[in-house]
């Protein structure tokens, strides 16, 4: 939703660009700017935990650390 929205509005301001783009960057100022965890970084980005061992032991959204992130 977030990807579509978004380039909905490049497009209607004449904006060159995609927003996998702002995704990537959040990803790289997020690992390189901060101390937040790798996991609190995809949950951000709404990665889908693959190995399905792991996921099904994934109980959390972490909504409150994700919050903190987003503040930074």
């Amino acid at each position: 939703m977030f990807h579509t929205s978004l380039y909905t509005v490049f497009k209607e301001h004449g904006i060159a660009a995609v927003p996998h783009g702002f995704r990537s960057s959040f990803r790289d100022w997020a690992t390189e700017k901060t101390d937040h965890s790798r996991e609190v970084i995809e949950a951000a980005l709404a990665h889908v935990v693959q190995n399905q061992v792991e996921a099904a032991y994934e109980r959390s959204d972490l909504f409150d650390r994700r919050r903190t992130l987003m503040d930074d």
